[in-house]
C-alpha cells in the first residue's frame, strides 16, 4: 500500500506504524554494526512516504507540519536514526514549499525527482565553523567561472550521505561577502563521501563527511543567497524534537512491558503494582504529556499562521526543541531506573534509546542560544508594555 492511495490520516498513521515495527526489528543490527538502514529508507521510498511533503501543485500531498511530526514520532519509536535521517529530507521539502525561495523550475524538477524516490539534505556544518546556527562563515567556497560555479570544501555531519541524490551546500562566494546555498546533484564529478561517522548515538544516520573537489555546477544551481541577520523562523525543524519524543515513548513502552512481566520471588505478582515503579511510570507519562501537547500545539499554530505570524514564532520554536529534548532524556533515564541493570544489556533497546536521545542536545538550536533568545524575548515584551 502507498500513502498516495490513502486520504485518511488515521489510515496513514496505521501504515506508518507498520513501517515503524519493521524498522524496530532491524534497529539493533544496524546499531551494532554502525551501518546504514538501507532497507528502511527503501521501504519509505516504496510506500511513497518520502514524497508526502511535496506540494500539491506538483502532485504531492503537501501534508501539514502537525501530521508530519506525528508520522516522524511514530517512525522514531521504531528507529530513531531512521526518523532523524528522513526527517531532514521531509522538512527541507516542506520548508522550500512554504518559503518559495528557489527558482520555480528548479524546485519543480527536484520535486518530480523526489516523487520518483530521490532524497535531499543540507550540508552546512564544517569542522572549523561548528553549527551553522552560530553564524560562522563557511570555508567551503564557490567561484564563478563563466556560466558555471566551482565548489570546493568539506562538510561534516551530512546525514543520509549514503543515499542522498541532492546536497544543498552552503558556500562563501569568492571575492564577495556573500554566502549562498548551492544545489549539487550526487552525479556531479568531484564528490567524495568519506565514511567518518563514528558517533555512539544515532549510529545508523550515515552522517559522513562530504568532500567537494572542484565540483562544477550550472550557474542556476546557486539557488539561494543566505542572510546572516534576521533569519526566518523554521517550523520544519520541529522534526528534531519529534524524533526524540518518539524515542522517549518507545522507552516508556519498554519499561511498562518489563514491569508487567518481571516477577522477582520477593513479591507476589509482578513489579507493576509496586508504588515506586508506578511513581516512575507516572513521572514518565507526565513528561510525555507535556512534550506532546507543547509540540503538537505549536505545530498547529504554525499550520494556522500566515507568514507574519510564523515570523514571530522563533522563540517558541526553540523552546519546544529544548523542552521536548530534555524531557525525552529524563523519560529514558526513568525507564532505565525502573528496569535496572538489565537496561544496560546490549540486547536491551533501552541502552540504544539512552545513547540516541542524548544526540538531541547537539542538534540546532543549541540550549544556550535558545535560553538567550527567550531572555531577549521576555525583556523586549516587558519594554513594549
Amino acid at each position: 500500500m502507498k500513502f498516495q492511495d490513502i486520504d485518511s490520516i488515521a489510515e496513514q498513521l496505521e501504515l506508518v506504524d507498520e513501517l515503524s515495527k519493521r524498522f524496530f526489528s532491524r534497529a539493533h543490527q544496524v546499531d551494532i554494526e554502525g551501518s546504514f538502514p538501507f532497507a528502511n529508507i527503501q521501504d519509505l521510498k516504496d510506500t511513497g512516504y518520502t514524497s508526502l511533503t511535496v506540494p500539491k501543485k506538483y502532485g504531492g500531498k503537501e501534508i501539514s507540519l502537525y501530521n508530519m511530526l506525528r508520522f516522524q514520532e511514530k517512525i522514531a519509536e521504531g528507529d530513531g536514526a531512521t526518523a532523524l535521517s528522513i526527517g531532514w529530507h521531509m522538512g527541507i521539502i516542506k520548508n522550500l514549499t512554504e518559503k518559495n525561495a528557489w527558482n520555480e523550475d528548479i524546485f519543480k524538477s527536484v520535486c518530480e525527482d523526489v516523487k520518483n524516490g530521490s532524497l535531499i539534505n543540507s550540508a552546512a556544518t564544517e569542522p572549523k565553523t561548528g553549527s551553522p546556527t552560530r553564524g560562522g562563515r563557511p570555508e567551503t567556497t564557490a567561484n564563478q567561472v563563466g556560466n558555471r560555479w566551482i565548489i570546493n570544501g568539506r562538510k561534516t555531519f551530512t546525514t543520509m550521505a549514503p543515499v542522498l541524490d541532492y546536497f544543498i551546500v552552503s558556500a562563501s562566494i569568492m571575492d564577495s561577502n556573500q554566502v549562498g546555498n548551492f544545489l549539487i546533484p550526487r552525479s556531479s564529478k568531484g564528490i567524495v563521501i568519506e565514511e567518518t561517522w563514528d558517533s555512539i548515538a544515532l549510529r545508523g544516520t550515515g552522517s559522513h563527511d562530504l568532500v567537494l573537489q572542484n565540483v562544477s555546477i550550472p550557474e542556476e544551481y546557486f539557488v539561494e543567497q543566505l542572510v546572516r541577520e534576521g533569519k526566518k523562523a523554521n517550523g520544519w525543524l520541529l522534526h528534531i524534537p519529534a524524533c526524540y519524543l518518539g524515542i522517549a515513548k518507545a522507552a516508556k513502552k519498554n519499561a511498562i512491558e518489563f514491569a508487567l512481566e518481571y516477577s522477582p520471588n520477593s513479591i507476589e505478582g509482578t513489579i507493576i503494582d509496586l508504588p515506586n515503579v508506578r511513581q516512575k511510570i507516572g513521572e514518565m507519562e507526565l513528561k510525555l504529556m507535556e512534550s506532546e501537547y507543547f509540540l503538537h500545539s505549536v505545530a498547529r499554530q504554525w499550520d494556522n499562521s500566515d507568514e507574519l505570524g510564523r515570523g514571530e514564532m522563533g522563540p517558541i520554536l526553540g523552546a519546544v526543541k529544548l523542552s521536548v529534548t530534555n524531557n525525552a532524556i529524563m523519560v529514558v533515564d526513568l525507564a532505565m531506573r525502573l528496569v535496572g541493570a538489565r537496561s544496560l544489556s546490549l540486547k536491551n533497546p533501552l541502552q540504544r534509546y539512552y545513547r540516541d536521545v542524548r544526540a538531541g542536545l547537539h542538534n540546532p538550536p543549541m540550549e544556550d542560544m535558545t535560553i538567550q533568545i527567550l531572555a531577549n524575548h521576555a525583556i523586549n515584551n516587558e519594554k513594549i508594555r
